[in-house]
């Protein structure tokens, strides 16, 4: 009897939602895992592998993938999986067997980038600048120094030494990469890869120029002035285009990013665009109510308190917040916590009066006394009230 196939939306561990290129990633981690190339002598990997691959073959090609979906694996009974084996023919296996052979045989992901054996972008450089939290919401100016590289004026950056020239790469033939082949479990496996002994370039340089070591630039310690965006916030980047690392094969420069640490304020606190601060109003202010001075990063504003106010009331500043890093007419709101400050040394003059204050407004001093008169009165009365009830009784 045969063993029964198992769902190839199973097999590949995907939805039957899944696309295109959910089911090829999928595939390429399991074809990585099991194949036999990885795993030698192992049956179980090997049947693995061919499950998967057949399940790929099928998922990978709309058509057959519609007919499966239709019919399941009653679709192909007699032509790709009855009896006389199963059809790979349709089936894209070349960029998936490309990268698993490179990963496999030391090629790593040198196949992707022998491809574009063109003009490349430099790498971009990376550095950071300490500045204050008034620079970051008003933005500022500051300078930088960067190890930089620059071209060789002894060899004119072409790295060989003056009156000798690079030469064409002999196992290359100048273009940089090479081919070979690999035998796969499905045969003869085309690979190509950045050629070994000129690193892609094309070009040997047999007498290397005595400054720049070959490299055709020379490393030199540069001061640049770098404008702070108004609004930026601690650990984000501003960019300085074309001054990063030179490019590959006449590309340009990459970028320098610049990232800023912003200090920390005594007093005032942010999130995203919103500033926030904790202000000491006096006893008589939140009290009576007047006029306050209240720190924003815009200088002292002055705010009227309203008679009766409560610690922890929440003001809002509009506006006084931080600009917004794209239009710095838009700024944030600055938000106030109002906590009533309580008196610790008072003059006795100061304690008398606060004593007639609270007489004249509750009497909350004498609360704990004025409760335990009251239960010792009631208790008094009580007692009274029963001994009097007692005599009546007796005396009938």
């Amino acid at each position: 009897m045969a063993e029964q196939k198992r769902d190839y939306y199973e097999v590949l561990g995907v939805d039957k939602s899944a696309d295109e290129a959910a089911i090829k990633k999928a595939y390429r981690v399991l074809a990585k895992k099991y194949h036999p190339d990885a795993n030698p002598g192992d049956a179980e990997a090997e049947k693995k592998f061919k499950e998967a691959s057949e399940a790929y073959a099928v998922l990978s090609d709309p058509e057959k993938k519609r007919q499966y979906d239709q019919y399941g694996h009653a679709a192909f009974d007699g032509g790709m999986g009855g009896g006389g084996g199963f059809d790979f023919s349709g089936a894209d296996f070349g960029d998936i067997f490309g990268d698993i052979f490179g990963d496999l045989f030391g090629g790593g992901r040198s196949r992707s980038s022998a491809r574009n054996n063109g003009p490349m972008k430099g790498a971009n450089l990376r550095t950071s600048v300490r500045i204050t939290f008034e620079e970051a919401v008003f933005g500022c100016k500051k300078e930088i120094e960067l190890n930089v590289k620059e071209t060789c004026k002894n060899c004119n950056g072409s790295g060989a030494k003056p009156g000798t020239s690079p030469e064409t790469c002999s196992k290359c033939g100048g273009k940089g990469q090479v081919v070979f082949t690999q035998q796969s479990f499905f045969g003869t496996v085309r690979n190509v890869q950045n050629c070994p002994d000129c690193q892609g370039t094309g070009k040997i340089i047999r007498e290397k120029c005595s400054d720049c070591y070959g490299t055709g630039y020379i490393s030199m310690r540069k001061r640049y002035s770098v404008d702070i965006p108004a609004g930026i916030d601690n650990g984000q980047s501003t960019r300085m285009p074309g001054l990063g690392e030179p490019g590959i094969n006449g590309g340009p420069r990459g970028d320098v990013l610049v990232e800023v640490i912003v200090g920390r304020h005594p007093i005032f606190q942010r999130n995203e665009f919103n500033i926030y601060s904790t202000v000491p109003v006096s006893f008589a202010v939140a009290a009576l109510g007047g006029e306050i001075f209240i720190d924003t990063v815009d200088g002292k504003v002055i705010y009227d308190v309203k008679p009766g106010t409560q610690t922890d009331t929440k003001v809002r500043l509009k506006g006084k917040g931080v600009p917004s890093w794209r239009n710095k007419d838009i700024r944030g709101d600055h938000f106030v916590t109002l906590v009533v400050q309580v008196p610790d040394r008072l003059s006795n003059e100061a304690k008398e009066l606060l004593k007639q204050f609270d007489a004249a407004s509750g009497d909350s001093l004498n609360t704990v006394k004025n409760a335990s008169d009251a239960k010792e009165g009631q208790e008094n009365k009580t007692a009274k009230e029963d001994k009097k009830s007692f005599f009546k009784k007796n005396k009938k």
